[in-house]
């Protein structure tokens, strides 16, 4: 009669003595140092929970000792306007921001953060870099700088204004000290409004001190994340962006020294990150738009807000103007824009 030992050497596995060894072996574990990387966020503790943090932690697990990534939030080790730099230089390893926000030197960082109305949903993003070239150009445009190398774009939540007093016109934004994006704001001063620059965690305290009006850095989800909902009053349902444009960087030498392993593995956490915000903020918007206590809704009428909309193409072919690359975008957004537009519902409904 045919019994588990009979088994085992008819199928060639072990001999029932070395398979005791086998599994009875301990874990082999290599006495090299693991390689360790310094990754900055652009989001503060509360938001890097969701963002990027559950991603940097699987990945500190698969990689088994392998390598390590410390994850430091905004403006933890350096301020976000100098993390470009500070990458170049190898005073961080890698970055998780959009390129307008980290002052990179390249053209095409007008395009990062909040470029109005390039999108409409998250999934815009994603779409525009994969499959209508703008990942070639973004490739194109980090290899002309010295030690950055760029390794992929996601998207994020939508921009709408969190303010103190109501806004229900356009006339309501004029004079509005806000706290946004340097290429959202520079748009947004065309209705008067007055864009402003301080550190991420002096947000909430400047709302509270009346040195900001209201905040266009988000969506709803984040408002109530970080805290901004406990001290604004008004979520104003307009928006001049349906998906923040971010990205990952990593230090050139740094990169280029990993083993192929470990950049896949690199890769497959950006995914990760950019999956979990994909249905985290689709969700957490329409979840706190009806549910939420905090802030009460305003929205300016849609023939008006077709202003803002009209200005914005009008910045587009400014933008155009300023290097053929930007152009090579400019011609991306207007294609995709007719593609999704000429598709209906329910990639646009209007």
């Amino acid at each position: 009669m045919s019994n588990r030992r009979d088994f085992l050497k008819k199928a060639g596995i072990v001999s029932a003595a070395s398979s005791t060894a086998i599994l009875g072996a301990p874990a082999v574990v290599s006495a090299k140092e693991p390689i360790r990387w310094r990754l900055q966020t652009y989001a503060g503790p509360a938001l890097a929970e969701h963002v990027i943090k559950p991603a940097v932690d699987a990945f500190n697990v698969a990689a088994n000792g392998e390598m390590i990534i410390e994850l430091y939030y905004a403006d933890q080790l350096v301020p976000t306007g100098e993390l470009f730099r500070a990458m170049q230089k190898g005073t961080i390893d890698a970055v998780q921001s959009d390129d307008d926000s980290i002052a990179a030197p390249v053209d095409i960082s007008v395009f990062g953060g909040y470029f109005p109305f390039a999108t409409r949903y998250s999934l815009d993003v994603p779409v525009l870099f994969e499959e209508y070239g703008l990942k070639e150009i973004w490739q194109e445009a980090y290899g002309e700088v010295k030690g950055v190398t760029w390794l992929s774009a996601g998207s994020w939540d939508p921009c709408h204004f969190a303010t103190v007093d109501p806004i229900r016109s356009l006339e309501d934004l004029k004079g509005k000290r806000v706290f946004t994006f340097p290429t959202a704001g520079r748009f947004l001063s065309r209705f008067g409004v007055i864009p402003v620059t301080l550190p991420w965690e002096d947000i909430e305290v400047a709302v509270q001190t009346g040195e900001l009006d209201g905040i266009a850095w988000s969506g709803i989800t984040e408002d109530y994340t970080v805290g901004w909902a406990d001290v604004t009053n008004y979520f104003l349902t307009n928006n001049i962006s349906g998906a923040w444009c971010g990205s990952f960087f990593a230090n050139s030498e740094r990169w280029d020294a990993l083993p192929d392993h470990l950049k896949v593995l690199f890769n497959m956490m950006m995914d990760s990150s950019h999956y979990y915000r994909q249905h985290w903020y689709w969700g957490g918007e329409a979840k706190l738009r009806t549910g939420g206590t905090k802030m009460q809704l305003t929205t300016i009428p849609d023939e008006e807000w077709r202003q803002v909309e009209l200005e914005a193409y009008k910045f587009w072919d400014e933008i155009a103007e300023t290097s053929p690359r930007n152009a090579r975008v400019i011609e991306i957004f207007k294609e995709y824009s007719g593609v999704m537009e000429k598709a209906g519902k329910p990639y646009r409904y209007s």
